[in-house]
């Protein structure tokens, strides 16, 4: 989300509050720490962050985590629904949802998410060539709903309706003081966008949170028609990612993901490089364009051999990408990288799941990421 994000458990500060007992506190903190509880049963988490971004200034926020196994069958897909509302001491404010929903025996399958936010973005220019200064702060009120609906053909393999929804209104461009005159981008006035397509997915995860071992594949075809939209473009959306088990307790993780539009793209549902899941290290967005190709690779202990502990575990990541405006544009010699490393923490032990913290390094400074589940 943030390319300098650091984002703070405070469960012991919020829950210590004289509106809770002590006793409901203790009970609380334990349920997360000692998860004696039956595998089988759903899993709910909730906690106060704090975060700060150059863009945002100091922001506080409630995050939210449910997994649970559909019929309470551990057989079944773990599905896992996550929340986070947050505002920031700049009145800015938003809303997100994640979710990866299985049905009993995964014959249907639910992946999407929801933005409804109205903070500032960075916009350094389009283009792998943007300068580093960004050239305006953009504000503006965004939604953002992006769902499959997808069933299940065969073992593994799903097929569905894929549906996005974005709206940017009341925005803004706030030239930079020190930035040169630049040609506002397409849509700088906003716009709304209603894409409609398909997408065939390949997923033998069992745990979407911590993969140890499994595949994910996805294409996906999304035309946004001016009939319905702001705006007419065609986009091809390709994520692949690739789980190996090492030894004991290490995890060989790799993911490749292609973003490919074509027609009158609004700038801001160009190809985004960079956030809190691939290129760890970039605002999200610091390069946009109509193409992008990007590739990551992740090894992971889980946990680390201490002795001491079994819920202390540890990763380290590397990855690279482009942005261009078409094929014949793109260049080798023109891809950035972003590498880093970070501490995990087993939150729930029975479902396997941690909770990370991440340091990543790029040609352009750093980043502090905190989440539960790993960045893919």
């Amino acid at each position: 989300m943030f390319s300098k994000e650091l984002k703070i458990l405070l469960i012991l500060v919020f829950f210590s509050g004289q509106a809770l007992s002590q006793s409901f506190f203790k009970k609380y903190v334990n349920g997360i720490v000692n998860d004696t509880s039956d595998i089988s049963r759903p899993q709910f988490l909730i906690y106060p962050t704090v975060a700060y971004a150059p863009e945002t200034s100091w922001e506080i926020g409630l995050s939210s985590l449910v997994v649970y196994y559909a019929n309470r069958d551990t057989s079944n897909r773990l599905s896992e629904i996550s929340g986070f509302t947050f505002i920031t001491l700049e009145n800015q404010y938003g809303l997100w949802f994640d979710h990866a929903i299985y049905s009993d025996q995964s014959k249907w399958f639910f992946l999407g998410k929801i933005r409804l936010q109205s903070f500032p973005l960075k916009y350094h220019g389009i283009g792998i060539d943007s300068p580093k200064d960004y050239l305006a702060l953009v504000d503006a009120n965004q939604i953002m709903i992006k769902e499959r609906v997808l069933r299940q053909l065969r073992h593994n393999l799903f097929f569905g309706i894929e549906a996005d929804f974005q709206r940017m209104s009341r925005v803004e461009f706030k030239p930079s003081p020190e930035a040169p005159t630049f040609p506002l981008p397409l849509g700088y006035e906003g716009s709304t966008n209603i894409g409609l397509g398909f997408g065939l997915v390949y997923d033998d995860r069992h745990n979407v949170l911590n993969v140890r071992k499994g595949n994910f594949a996805e294409l996906a075809y999304l035309k946004y028609s001016p009939a319905i939209s702001s705006f007419g473009f065609d986009a091809v959306l390709m994520d692949t990612r690739i789980f190996r088990p090492v030894g004991k307790s290490g995890v060989l993780a790799w993911q490749a993901i292609g973003q490919f539009f074509s027609g009158d793209v609004p700038f801001n549902q160009l190809s985004l490089l960079g956030g809190d899941s691939m290129m760890r290290g970039y605002y999200l967005g610091r390069f946009r364009d109509k193409n992008q190709i990007a590739t990551q690779a992740e090894f992971r202990i889980l946990p680390l051999p201490l002795g001491f502990s079994k819920r202390i575990g540890a990763a380290a990541f590397v990855g690279t990408g482009t942005v261009f405006p078409d094929f014949s544009l793109a260049s080798i010699n023109k891809i950035v990288w972003s590498a880093g490393g970070g501490l995990r923490f087993l939150l729930f032990p029975k479902k396997d799941i941690y909770t990370r913290f991440d340091v990543a390094f790029t040609q352009e400074g750093s980043g502090f990421y905190l989440f539960i589940g790993e960045a893919f």
